[in-house]
């Protein structure tokens, strides 16, 4: 199993630059940037810098979506960073939840994410590619053949099938070992029906880790229950609270929810989080000690988890990437 970590965009320059140099240190292999650029800064200006302060290190948005930008655009700019990178760059993509909505706007429909899917991939391979924004083909002259790995966020079930059957992996924001399986069969079964070999298909299980007293653990991360209800909330209301195609252990916990403000998308600060409970926080995250830590992880990789992507945004972040890499990421990489 390898070991992610995901910046919002408030994290300064300078302090992204040491983290990831600490993080690529320590043994992880990829560094994450929500894209949100009303709500945070552009990521990818601190992506490229990222990538100038490392060797190895993958980096890419977690998550994008086909409608910030137009498409012939959004495939320059990863071409070119792939590029420049050698190599290192891959993509998360949704529908644009926080994006659209903190503007009024609707996330795109999936079948526009699995049309972006393709068709930005394309066009960073360098083929000539047709798509509906654009009267004429497009075609990048200096493309160089870049394979794009687009790794799809997903919980519904619909949303599971189209990373199955498009995507290089599937992002689950959630740590609990029991739904990361439940997810990612349904988005295998769906790839392997579609007659795709799915052997190489990545499993990002992402939430927020904390290392130490389970009461501090608890109050860093109640946030991240919150963001995850929020679209939770989404696929009952589609699909029916008792429908069978969403777990009730999933959909229990949002009963009392009475809303969600996106101008506090993934913050602690967020005035929704009266029904979050000790238990949901501890069962969605990885918290407590280290041994905690290590025997959840082992669980999440039974579960076909094939990395962990820590939103390493309740402080302390120097230290939980050295706890890590010293004592957690060791156990997994001998």
């Amino acid at each position: 199993m390898e070991f992610g970590i995901t910046f919002k965009g408030f994290v300064s320059p300078a302090r992204a630059r040491n983290l990831v140099r600490q993080a690529e240190e320590a043994g992880f292999t990829h560094c994450w940037f929500y894209d949100s650029h009303v709500l945070w800064r552009e990521c990818y200006p601190a992506i490229a810098m990222c990538m100038e302060h490392t060797k190895k290190m993958k980096f890419g948005p977690c998550v994008t979506n086909p409608n910030s930008r137009d498409w012939s655009v959004a495939a320059s700019l990863f071409a070119s960073l792939a590029l420049q990178s050698e190599g290192r760059f891959v993509v998360g993509l949704g529908r644009g939840d926080s994006a659209m909505r903190v503007m009024g706007k609707k996330p795109a429909p999936l079948a526009r994410v699995a049309e972006f899917t393709q068709k930005v991939k394309a066009m960073v391979r360098g083929d000539e590619v047709q798509y509906g924004e654009s009267p004429e083909a497009v075609k990048f002259p200096w493309a160089n053949g870049y394979e794009l790995p687009v790794h799809i966020g997903a919980y519904g079930p619909m949303a599971l099938k189209t990373a199955g059957e498009v995507g290089d992996g599937v992002i689950l924001q959630i740590a609990e070992p029991a739904l990361v399986k439940w997810f990612a069969d349904q988005a295998i079964a769906a790839g392997k029906e579609a007659g795709r070999d799915m052997s190489n298909f990545q499993v990002i299980a992402a939430a927020p880790a904390f290392t130490g007293d389970m009461d501090k653990c608890l109050e860093a991360t109640k946030w991240f229950p919150a963001m995850v209800g929020n679209h939770v909330a989404d696929i009952v209301e589609k699909y029916g609270a008792h429908s069978g195609l969403v777990p009730e252990s999933l959909t229990a916990y949002i009963e009392q929810r009475k809303g969600y403000d996106y101008s506090k998308h993934g913050q602690s600060d967020n005035p929704y989080l009266d029904f979050i409970t000790d238990d949901i926080v501890e069962s969605f995250c990885v918290l407590g000690g280290i041994d905690a830590h290590i025997a959840k992880l082992l669980e999440l990789e039974k579960a076909g988890t094939t990395q962990f992507n820590i939103y390493l945004d309740n402080g302390d972040e120097e230290r939980i990437i050295a706890d890590y890499g010293n004592k957690i990421i060791p156990h997994f990489t001998r």
